[in-house]
């Protein structure tokens, strides 16, 4: 294990403000709302702060106060941190992100999960938290070669977590994350105390018997629900999936264009019911910077084609016992009914959460930290 701190050179701040200054827009019919994507008012305001009030000093400075390591995994550094939890017996825990997230949606969580008794909870729900940033993804090393998907990652988390020191441990995520929470679940039941997620891949498949098991009408709705989705707002994914690279060089080159691809999907997927933005301007800029900074957004997109070659797709009768939880936020994207996962997994828990969309622990950190503890609780050693 190395210390880590962010250390962004000043001449890559000069030149994120020389290329932001010189942003090209673009002509066309740009309507309000979003039914065409970003809004060209919203990109305005975004870029606008970016470049004249966001501070990435203070930024990087609160950021480093974080508990930073990096450590070499199967020839990758991997960029983590760790948090040691303050109670009796703290319970192992590994988080992991998503895209367009990074360990940034994971930072407001933290202190509800390492010293709940700081926080109105009991210090018995203590964790020690592990949040290791995806291959590829900020300040993870991008993978030289094919085959890093959320299987090889879940591998690859396993390594870490003994490599801390710690020989059963829990699993916890969304999004990407929580495919490599399932994948762990899958390839690494013994070590597993228990995988809590609050979001299901697109890509779990369940074995479906039509004579043993048809589908139920919740569950062809869902799958109803998906299709749509796929069809009016999947484009991303499809794009990403099948060809990553050509995408990247302009997203590369452009700071505005980058913003607006990942700014998009933190409007469209978080809860903006009672806020109209949830997350702030200062946070958004903090999670987009890294990905602008360490120039990882082509490497970021790879996960998805990995994914579509090696998906979370289960064999006739093949079942997981690893105890699994669930919390179903209601701005979440698609969310299959309980008996979807049940056909593969053995849920214990299944709550209905009164808030929150798919970036649930940016969004709604203690609601999330309150869920995870009370899935964990039952479950702690004895």
């Amino acid at each position: 294990m190395n210390s880590f701190k962010i250390s962004i050179e000043e001449k890559a701040l000069e030149d994120l403000k020389t290329r932001l200054h010189s942003t090209r827009w673009p002509d066309g019919i740009f309507e309000e709302g979003d039914a065409d994507g970003f809004c060209l008012s919203s990109q305005h305001n975004l870029i606008r702060y970016w470049t004249d009030v966001f501070d990435w000093r203070a930024q990087e400075a609160r950021l480093n106060a974080l508990p930073q390591q990096t450590v070499t995994i199967d020839g990758l550094r991997v960029h983590l941190i760790h948090a040691r939890g303050h109670g009796p017996s703290p319970l192992p825990l590994v988080l992991t992100h998503g895209w367009p997230g990074s360990f940034l949606e994971f930072e407001r969580i933290i202190p509800l999960l390492t010293d709940p008794g700081r926080h109105g909870g009991d210090p018995g729900d203590a964790f020690d938290v592990v949040i290791p940033s995806l291959p590829g993804f900020g300040f993870s090393a991008a993978p030289v070669g094919p085959g890093v998907s959320t299987r090889k990652i879940a591998d690859m988390w396993a390594s870490l977590m003994t490599s801390l020191g710690y020989d059963r441990f829990a699993a916890q995520g969304g999004d990407i994350g929580a495919g490599v929470s399932m994948w762990l679940a899958r390839r690494h039941p013994r070590r597993m105390i228990g995988v809590h997620l609050n979001y299901i891949p697109g890509s779990y498949r369940p074995a479906i018997d039509p004579q043993e098991s048809p589908l139920s009408a919740d569950e062809q709705a869902f799958l109803n629900r998906s299709m749509q989705f796929a069809a009016l707002e999947g484009a991303y994914a499809q794009l990403q999936s099948t060809k990553p690279q050509t995408l990247g060089y302009g997203l590369s080159d452009s700071p505005a264009g980058l913003a607006a691809w990942i700014a998009e999907k933190f409007y469209s997927w978080s809860d903006r019911r009672e806020r109209p933005d949830p997350i702030s301007l200062d946070v958004l800029l903090t999670n987009i910077s890294i990905y602008w900074f360490t120039n990882t957004l082509v490497s970021s997109f790879r996960i998805y084609k990995e994914n579509r070659l090696d998906p979370l797709h289960f064999g006739s009768g093949e079942r997981v016992a690893v105890p699994f939880g669930f919390a179903a936020f209601p701005c979440e994207l698609p969310t299959p009914p309980q008996s979807w996962v049940e056909r593969v997994f053995s849920v214990n828990r299944w709550t209905d959460m009164p808030r929150g969309g798919h970036f649930a622990a940016l969004e709604q950190p203690k609601l999330l930290a309150d869920e995870i503890r009370a899935f964990f609780r039952p479950l702690r050693p004895q």
